[in-house]
């Protein structure tokens, strides 16, 4: 069965985090737990999910995200 954008793989998964890790940084902003999260691929009862851990951050990383969200929702 071909992956859908339902199932991705675990490739997939691991391109989105790099991909997000540059757009962070782009805008100063580490999210230093910020990972694959494989134990979503684990469960032999559903499809694998492919989540991110996004992981913890400090209040001024948080406030910067949020910075950068709402200027780019103003655009």
């Amino acid at each position: 069965m071909e992956p859908t954008q339902s199932e991705p793989t675990v490739y997939d998964v691991t391109v989105c985090v790099e991909e997000l890790r540059e757009a962070l940084r782009e805008h100063g902003i580490t999210l230093p737990s910020l990972r694959i999260d494989l134990v979503s691929f684990a469960g032999s009862y559903r499809t694998p999910r492919g989540l991110v851990a996004l992981g913890g951050c400090n209040v001024d990383t948080a406030r910067k995200l949020a910075a950068v969200l709402r200027n780019a929702a103003g655009q």
